[in-house]
Order: C-alpha cells, then structure tokens, then sequence
C-alpha cells in the first residue's frame, strides 16, 4: 500500500455503476465516477492551503469528490487509486 505524504491524500476510485437501483441499464456515456473513498492519508494533523492552515478534515473511509484532472492515478491489483493533494479535495459526501 502507499503511504501519503506531506498534504497527500490516496484515492480509491469508485466503479463506475452500469445500472441505475430501479435497474435502468446505463449507456458508457452515461457512467459516472464522480467520488472517491480515502484509503490513507499522510501523517499531518493540519494541510496548508492558500497559505492559511487548516486541521485536516478527513479520515479513512470518507467518500470525497475531487477535482477532475488533478492527482495520480495508480493501478494496482486491478484497483484504481489516485494520489492527490488534500487542496484538490472539494467535499465528503454524506
């Protein structure tokens, strides 16, 4: 597993769902993956972003929607991760 450092925080992207729960069938265009879930995080308490500090707001387990084309992305074991800075994280979802 990869260890985040600095202001790092990895990804596991989410599948894209090819049927909507009524069980409507999704075309390719349609399929989304537009969130992610945190699998770790660096070991900083606090991320610094836009020069101001922040305590970090997420932990393992968060599902988070990021920016579209920041981060790393990774593949391992047939899973997609991406590496990105804890500033290209616009929200949990609830």
């Amino acid at each position: 597993m990869i260890k985040p450092l600095y202001n790092n925080v990895l990804l596991k992207k989410e599948k894209a769902a090819n049927e909507t729960k009524s069980g409507i069938i999704l075309t390719q265009k349609e399929k989304t993956k537009d969130y992610a879930v945190v699998v770790a995080l660096s070991d900083n308490k606090e991320v610094k972003i836009n020069d101001k500090v922040y305590e970090m707001p997420l932990k393992v387990g968060d599902k988070v929607m990021y920016k579209k084309y920041s981060g790393t992305d990774i593949k391992e074991d047939d899973e997609e991760y991406i590496l990105i800075n804890a500033e290209d994280i616009l929200g949990i979802v609830e």
